[in-house]
């Protein structure tokens, strides 16, 4: 199999659209803008622009990639999308329609759907899938995703993976409890780029049957202690977390102790790590240190992946 994308944790890329509005700080240094709207002027970005639909030669590499793995008894993992944002409010409700079409008729591909705006992807999904499905002549979608009285019925396709880009402590607290109330085949986390440390336990951990529902799209409510409602914790469906620090020529350092947290707390609850890269930073020798650098930059070849010398290629069976 070839792959289309050096991205370590997808086997291909697929941009169903062009196009996007910075809503963070780790947009801050976009390296979709800088190409597709600084430079080759393809779309502009921003709120009220329109975004470019791609072409259906692009529409149709997923069904020959579903067709490969088929025949070889694999399964592709597909990041939707690097260029934009599926659940992003400029983009026309028929594009999501055709995008979660096709996710449909491809069900040996597990979809990646990372985004920055978690708490627009319960309606959005929703309204999306519910007309694939209904397209597809199919009465009920097997995931079909509504509320009933503050909760889910049904369970979502096999090959959906819905994930969060988390940069802060921030975002931590106020997205993961958003992503962890929409039902996926898995949940995961993408922490890049790092621009501080995160404190992911009282995500990895719940208190059993202290969550309450939430009104449809903000995700759950949880109290501020649960250990102190029954003290018995199981934990979260959080699948996975990808680390990686900045690259691209403004590129913030990422602290290897932010790095080193994370991956510990992976291993102490056995959810799978996968440390991306260092960017283009890494951490000065104890003689640089004594010229006053705490951090140089190098790019992102020579900074490489290992963490204290080790790789990390996690990812959820």
């Amino acid at each position: 199999m070839t792959k289309n994308t050096k991205i370590e944790w997808a086997h291909h890329t697929f941009n169903p659209w062009i196009g996007c509005t910075k809503v963070g700080p780790g947009c801050d240094n976009c390296y979709a803008e800088a190409d597709f709207s600084t430079r080759r002027k393809v779309v502009q970005w921003g709120a009220g622009h329109p975004r470019k639909h791609t072409a259906p030669s692009t529409w149709a590499q997923p069904l020959r990639w579903n067709a490969e793995a088929e025949r070889l008894g694999v399964r592709y993992r597909v990041f939707c999308a690097s260029l934009a944002d599926v659940f992003d409010n400029e983009v026309p409700v028929q594009w999501r329609i055709e995008l979660m079409s096709l996710i449909l008729k491809t069900p040996n591909l597990d979809w990646l759907l990372l985004t920055k705006r978690v708490g627009n992807a319960l309606p959005m999904m929703k309204d999306a899938m519910v007309e694939a499905a209904s397209e597809h002549g199919q009465s009920r979608w097997p995931g079909l995703a509504y509320w009933i009285g503050g909760w889910w019925d049904g369970k979502p396709p096999a090959n959906v993976w819905l994930g969060a880009t988390i940069t802060s402590q921030t975002e931590a607290d106020r997205d993961i409890p958003k992503l962890l109330a929409v039902p996926a085949a898995k949940r995961f986390l993408s922490m890049e780029p790092l621009l501080g440390p995160v404190d992911l336990t009282r995500h990895f951990l719940q208190c059993c049957g202290c969550f309450v529902p939430g009104r449809p799209g903000d995700g759950w409510m949880q109290p501020p202690d649960p250990p102190a409602c029954c003290g018995d914790l199981e934990p979260t469906e959080l699948d996975w977390v990808i680390v990686g620090g900045e690259s691209g020529p403004n590129a913030r350092p990422m602290h290897p102790d932010w790095a080193r947290s994370l991956r510990d707390q992976c291993q102490a609850v056995g959810v799978p790590l996968l440390f991306k890269q260092w960017g283009e930073w890494r951490q000065a020798t104890d003689g640089e240190l004594c010229k006053g650098y705490e951090f140089i930059k190098v790019g992102k070849k020579a900074a490489g992946r290992l963490l204290d010398g080790v790789e990390h290629n996690g990812v959820p069976a």
